[in-house]
């Protein structure tokens, strides 16, 4: 085709759709609204004087939506693949986060807790599409949650989400405070311990892997400083004492094989490592076992880090895992941290900027 034959063609239509224009407005000025109408209800908008519509103020309690009309309510984030703004690239992760409902949870001593439970629900969002529908991944959940809770119904929660959502990969967490009953070191007080649990279900590329995460507070006394004061009352006769603080360690396990690992069972792992998890009814005499207690078992952050491993290694039940500890430093202004993964799953070579300041803990 001559490209200057075209652009005549096209500027020649564009000449003559003006001049209708002209003429319709022209014939519109004179025409009575019953004629604009009867020759296209729409003219006037076209015009740009259609009358504001007569809207109801009021709210319609008794107005019921039956089928046909949700069918024929409009769905943006749903929209064909030319609404997309922005880069069409495949979206990782997308969904909601801290969707909170109460949950059922089996212990390992018998009974349930029903638990306030925060729930992050995400799935991958191909190139080609626009968006989710966030209000499903609740309505899923909510299908479930009558059910007691384990990894049996986080699995057939998350595959109503696919399901639903139409999506290949996709993301269960749920976050809650697991209480356990503690007994004080020597007076035979008793007192709940709080957990930060989250319980994580993940599937990629047609692979599934589930994982838990638990947060373990502990005391920790430096082993140098604790060296230093003996020193200065050994020599000098200089009353001293070594500095500890209150510790976090976040612990993140993959689960593997068919035998249940109870939440009991870390706390366990992590007290065996580290026993001097903060306490929470004490006496004078209580005071005074944990001080013997602290000095029996100094640490630095990374023999945390390696006390805990070695528990996790030693249980079959636990594949891959990662230890995050944080020493909240008395001595210091800052923090004393370190990281340790075994397998795959958790090895990052970057770590997010705020990890560690997530395991700080409130109390």
């Amino acid at each position: 085709m001559n490209i200057s034959t075209a652009i005549t063609g096209e500027t020649a239509e564009r000449e003559n759709a003006q001049k209708a224009l002209e003429l319709l407005k022209s014939w519109a000025a004179g025409a009575s609204d019953e004629e604009r109408d009867a020759l296209d209800p729409n003219l006037r908008v076209l015009l740009g004087d259609a009358p504001y519509p007569d809207l109801c103020a009021e709210y319609s309690e008794n107005f019921q939506a039956d089928s046909s009309y949700t069918a024929g309510l409009p769905d943006l984030q749903n929209g064909p693949s030319s609404l997309i703004r922005g880069s069409k690239q495949l979206i990782q992760h997308v969904g909601i986060s801290n969707f909170r409902l109460p949950i059922r949870f089996h212990t390992k001593h018998g009974g349930d807790l029903t638990l306030e439970t925060s729930v992050t629900g995400t799935v991958s969002l191909e190139a080609d599409k626009k968006g989710i529908n966030m209000s499903r991944i609740m309505r899923t959940f909510y299908r479930r949650a009558e059910e007691t809770f384990s990894f049996d119904v986080i699995e057939a929660a998350l595959d109503d989400y696919k399901s639903d959502l139409e999506s290949f990969d996709a993301r269960l967490q749920m976050r809650f405070s697991f209480p356990v009953k503690i007994e004080s070191l020597r007076s035979g007080l008793t007192g709940y311990q709080y957990y930060d649990i989250a319980l994580e279900l993940v599937e990629q590329n047609g692979v599934r892997q589930k994982f838990m995460h638990v947060d373990y507070v502990y005391s920790s006394t430096c082993p140098c400083s604790l060296e230093l004061s003996e020193h200065a009352r050994r020599t000098r006769g200089q009353l001293a004492t070594p500095h500890s603080q209150r510790s976090v360690a976040r612990i993140s396990i993959e689960l593997i094989g068919k035998s249940i690992l109870w939440f009991e069972d870390v706390i366990d792992h992590c007290r065996t490592a580290v026993p001097t998890e903060t306490q929470v009814m004490v006496k004078r005499e209580d005071e005074q076992a944990f001080a013997e207690l602290n000095a029996a078992n100094p640490i630095f952050v990374e023999d945390a880090a390696r006390l805990f491993c070695e528990q996790l290694l030693s249980d079959e039940r636990i594949g891959d895992f990662r230890v995050v500890a944080s020493h909240q430093e008395s001595l210091h202004s800052h923090d004393a941290v370190s990281v340790l993964t075994e397998g795959a799953s958790f090895a990052n070579t970057s770590l997010d900027p705020k990890l560690f300041s997530t395991l700080f803990h409130v109390g």
